[in-house]
């Protein structure tokens, strides 16, 4: 797991803006335009140009902005080119990633200003993470590569969630707990100190998840349990 501490991601306004696009022109899409556009406001040096999509959308633009075309056009890029990856499920999110291939694309995590990350927290983030509005994270906590914390996400001391993890809407990872490569954690879904949930498993919304849970799961219920495997 690659990680870079979070301060290595602060954008320098003494610096001209640097050009960002978004892989994915849905709805998480939309909201990181709204993530960029917060970050400008604070201070930030982005210059969104639009998103990248291999479904097109049905019109030319997206919330104000171009639709500039597939994953092989971004790949295709001539100048470098910041690329936050907007696409909520953990697998498809990084199936994107393995195919954004051109050495002119970089990955910065993207923190919502409001957000505190203090060098005494001693919080490490993977490239390419995004953590929206109202997320709190206390201290000793890593983050690997592409994790998406979207709104409201808690996430306690010495917790580390893995590559491609993914936190919906108000989600909750207590002290200690351990979440593996490409874990799903639903809406309102908790998972208890000290647990460890098994890579690629999925925690339905609402769920509680007071024991370890096996890789290749969906988990749902209070307490979580298993309903099925994804193998």
């Amino acid at each position: 797991m690659t990680q870079l501490f979070f301060s290595d991601f602060d954008p320098d306004p003494a610096l001209a803006p640097r050009p960002l696009a978004i892989v994915g022109a849905g709805g998480l899409g939309r909201e990181i335009a709204i993530l960029v556009a917060q970050l400008n406001e604070a201070g930030g040096a982005w210059d969104l140009r639009g998103y990248y999509d291999d479904r097109a959308p049905a019109t030319p633009t997206v919330g104000g902005l171009p639709y500039l075309g597939t994953v092989a056009a971004l790949n295709a890029v001539a100048s470098p080119l910041a690329v936050a990856v907007a696409v909520g499920s953990s697998a498809s999110r990084a199936a994107v990633v393995a195919r954004l291939t051109s050495p002119q694309l970089s990955f910065p995590a993207l923190v919502h200003p409001a957000v505190a990350l203090r060098p005494e927290q001693r919080v490490a983030l993977g490239a390419g993470c995004l953590v929206q509005r109202g997320c709190i994270l206390t201290c000793d906590i890593t983050l690997g590569r592409f994790v998406l914390l979207n709104l409201g996400c808690t996430v306690g001391h010495d917790a580390v969630l893995e590559d491609f993890c993914s936190l919906m809407p108000h989600a909750n990872v207590g002290g200690g707990a351990h979440l593996a490569t490409g874990v799903y954690l639903g809406t309102n879904a908790t998972v208890i100190q000290q647990v460890r949930v098994g890579e690629r498993t999925t925690v339905g919304a609402g769920a509680v998840v007071v024991r370890d849970l096996p890789a290749d799961c969906t988990a749902v219920g209070v307490p979580a349990r298993p309903v099925n495997s994804q193998q």
